[in-house]
């Protein structure tokens, strides 16, 4: 497996040759199983991977970002990550037509991880769509920090929820919210907070999903003690710091707003800190 320390940016990353070891379809989405090896070590929840798409005579020249959902071990294979991706995009089709054996430039591990308490206190995880992904294997890592974990999942219809069946064994309990009633209740993901925030004692909250959404949490989070960390989801054309497309206004701890790369400074960042209502505009 060849590979190529990067520069100190993301200095746990590698430029890696890594081998597709399974490709599923999980409803609506593709779950990718990736052999990256001694490159697991460092991947945590959080963290993304960027990779080369379209084939040698491409005319896609930049990576695509996804998530990295979950890390494990395998006799056989060593170190894996799971991505779990949806056929939207032109790049994102490709990767999901590629089968087992097929080889893959990835960069990996990139972007910044959700915090993990050093003690157990009371969390909740909030996914949107197939965001949730990457909150099944932050789930497993909590799990054995001793935190109580719950989770809300939510989707504008059922086909979009990813595997409630795995989520519901990851956590202590799992509500499911879709707009069209068509699964769990009717309303949205964030109908709940504010009770279960009160009624479940949550120190911090976890969510990754549509940046809509985020925003909404954020909102419900301000004034209270609870720590909102989030996983932006900002479009990432490079996904190591140098095109600047991913950029949102945060501030720092005395107040003062700057343009921060969701590649390096993300994509989990505290939410209380993310301008909402400037994303998208210029500073």
């Amino acid at each position: 497996m060849a590979s190529v320390v990067m520069a100190q940016i993301n200095k746990s990353a590698q430029q890696i040759n890594a081998m597709v070891v399974s490709n599923k379809r999980v409803g609506q989405y593709h779950q990718l199983i990736i052999n990256v090896g001694d490159c697991a070590d460092n991947c945590k929840p959080g963290n993304f991977v960027a990779i080369k798409v379209g084939g040698e005579n491409s005319r896609m020249i930049l990576r695509r970002a996804f998530a990295i959902s979950r890390v494990s071990s395998n006799p056989t294979f060593g170190g894996t990550i799971e991505l779990i991706v949806a056929p939207h995009g032109q790049g994102s089709k490709w990767l999901c037509a590629q089968g087992e054996g097929v080889t893959l430039d990835v960069v990996a591990p990139l972007g910044t991880a959700f915090g993990i308490p050093t003690q157990p206190v009371q969390v909740l995880l909030i996914g949107g769509g197939y965001g949730s992904a990457p909150l099944f294997g932050l789930a497993e890592v909590l799990n054995a920090r001793g935190c109580r974990v719950d989770m809300l999942l939510g989707a504008s219809t059922a086909n979009k929820i990813y595997a409630p069946m795995e989520g519901k064994r990851a956590v202590n309990s799992l509500r499911i919210y879709t707009e069209d009633g068509s699964m769990g209740q009717m309303g949205r993901v964030t109908d709940p907070i504010a009770s279960l925030i009160a009624d479940l004692k949550i120190a911090v909250i976890y969510s990754c999903g549509p940046m809509a959404m985020l925003a909404a949490i954020n909102q419900l989070t301000t004034g209270t003690d609870v720590v909102h960390q989030c996983a932006v989801e900002e479009a990432m054309a490079c996904g190591v710091g140098i095109c600047m497309t991913c950029v949102l206004p945060v501030a720092d701890a005395s107040g003062e707003v700057s343009m921060l790369r969701s590649c390096i400074d993300g994509p989990v960042m505290d939410g209380a800190l993310v301008q909402w209502d400037k994303v998208g505009k210029t500073l």
